[in-house]
């Protein structure tokens, strides 16, 4: 094989996020001379990003002067808030979380927003690589990160060249940013190669669907912010509902689910489909069609599960960090923050060195502290979550003590211990399926590339995970991915790889940690219009 063609910058950013591109940006308006690029696996720059998104705007005020006189194509300013409890056919408003106040935000699209941000980068010398996927790092002899080694294009599900075979090139960096959101996949490696994890608790994540509808004329309110919590979930599952009412007759509706919940029998893609049809939101929605849908994990871990955020030659940012401000509902603000900050910190000295301690002693952190046991608070049901937030958000998080958080996937029950009863109704509402859904979302993959989930002892599916666990990959994926097939050559997970949105549920949630998502070729996957 030949040698790997090599580019040199001064800064390498993994991923066109809102930390990532803020990074690039503050960095080129610091110090213009410095070079630097920002890699993104997504065909399109904001093509893989979804989120609710309510953002505080103070960061964005600071990163591009006079925006709001050019905002970014979905933009709503929020006029009100409401936050209610669902019972199977009724609700009952509650007080609004002070966190969750939305006066004085804006409602975006996310992804939109970054495509906005991306001719801006470029204007102040960003180099913006979009459809090249950052595969492995690259690192010197000394065990120091000095940059990614893109994947190579034009290869065969068995793993030979094809006639459209393109070398990946090596990039290298004194310093490697990395912002590719959560549970990224280089991020992956650089916690377990480095330990970052060692000295903090285990990471916990949930799952986010959500769809944008086109309603008829009448029905949105616009800059209106709805929360729900309760049905379809039953108390022991955390999460609940978000339903921002944009312009132009569009509404988002979202659902998020905890991944540490118990019954490996449940789908969060059903629960999100029976939100919809609770008499509530079905008045809301019928009628309507949806023009997008899709799916993402996030960080829910917080203050306690920061892992250390500097490694020899690199720094995490943004949710390959962890800054979800999860009480808030909001991390785009976060993200934001942490990319001006490391730019800050690369402009005054090129080298990872001190990043940790800076940020932890930064605003960004403070904030994650001061409600650090409400996320935690809920790990025994939804009544004892709710007081210890009232609790936490009275004393400003200043009592003397700090929930711990575990591994979302030892928390699944055996199938002999029993599941629960989630009281679901008949639906009929789009999508009726999860295929369906991933037809919304627009995802698109080469079908003759390597499979990029990889089942690392695959013989456990049928000798362990079913007897004990029924297969949960067959459920907790909102894309289908997982299908339990049974011929003549036996029991088999067939992997759907066509399938994937890129929201790493199952990278997450599997009971025995064999699943590996790893890149597929750069360009490959969701092309989320208005997430």
């Amino acid at each position: 094989m030949s040698e790997r063609e090599i580019m040199e910058y001064d800064v390498i950013v993994v991923g066109a996020g809102p930390a990532g591109l803020a990074c690039a940006m503050r960095l080129k308006q610091l110090k213009d001379e410095l070079n630097v690029c920002v890699i993104e696996k997504a065909a399109e720059i904001g093509g893989h990003i979804l989120s609710g998104a309510v953002i505080e705007p103070d960061a964005l005020d600071e990163l591009v002067e006079g925006w709001r006189e050019d905002p970014p194509p979905i933009c709503v300013a929020a006029t009100g808030e409401q936050f209610v409890m669902l019972s199977k056919t009724g609700k009952r408003r509650m007080p609004t979380p002070p966190q969750q106040k939305g006066h004085g935000n804006f409602i975006v699209s996310l992804g939109a927003m970054c495509a906005w941000l991306a001719p801006k980068a470029e204007a102040l010398g960003v180099d913006l690589f979009p459809g090249f996927a950052a595969a492995e790092l690259s690192i010197d002899d000394q065990g120091a990160v000095r940059g990614v080694i893109i994947g190579d294009m034009g290869v065969d599900i068995d793993g030979k060249p094809k006639d459209s075979y393109v070398e990946g090139i090596e990039i290298r960096a004194p310093v490697t940013v990395l912002g590719e959101g959560c549970r990224g996949h280089l991020t992956k490696q650089a916690i377990a190669r480095y330990k970052l994890d060692a000295d903090c608790d285990p990471q916990t994540y949930a799952i986010g669907m959500k769809e944008l509808w086109q309603l008829p004329e009448g029905r949105v309110q616009e800059g209106l912010v709805q929360h729900s919590i309760g049905w379809p979930l039953p108390n022991s599952i955390y999460g609940g509902s978000f339903v921002y009412h944009l312009d132009k007759n569009r509404l988002a509706v979202g659902f998020v689910c905890g991944l540490d919940y118990q019954d490996p029998k449940f789908s969060p893609f059903e629960a999100f489909q029976q939100f919809k049809h609770h008499p509530w939101m079905r008045e809301l929605l019928e009628g309507g069609e949806i023009l997008s849908s899709g799916a993402r994990a996030l960080v829910e871990g917080g203050y306690q599960s920061l892992p250390k955020v500097e490694m020899p030659g690199a720094i995490l940012i943004g949710d390959s960090a962890g800054l979800l401000n999860v009480p808030k509902i909001k991390g785009v603000h976060q993200a934001l923050k942490s990319g001006m900050l490391a730019a800050e910190h690369l402009a005054e000295n090129l080298s990872s060195d001190g990043f940790d301690a800076r940020l932890r002693s930064s605003p960004i952190v403070a904030e994650l502290k001061k409600v650090r046991n409400i996320r935690p608070g809920f790990s025994r049901g939804m009544w004892r979550g709710l007081l210890t937030a009232a609790i936490e958000t009275i004393t400003l998080g200043k009592l003397p003590r700090t929930l711990k958080n575990h591994h979302d996937h030892e928390q699944y029950r055996k199938l002999e211990e029993g599941g629960f009863d989630y009281d679901f109704v008949d639906r009929d509402l789009p999508p009726r399926d999860r295929l369906a859904s991933v037809y919304f979302a627009a995802t698109a993959h080469d079908e003759d590339q390597p499979i990029h989930l990889q089942i690392v002892e695959p013989d456990v599916c049928f000798t362990r995970c079913e007897e004990e666990y029924g297969n949960p990959c067959t459920r907790f994926c909102p894309a289908q991915v997982y299908e339990k097939v049974e011929d003549e050559n036996g029991k088999r997970i067939q992997i759907n790889a066509s399938n994937c949105v890129h929201c790493k549920t199952c990278d997450i949630a599997d009971p025995y940690q064999i699943i590996n998502w790893v890149t597929p070729e750069g360009g490959s996957g969701p092309n989320y219009s208005n997430l």
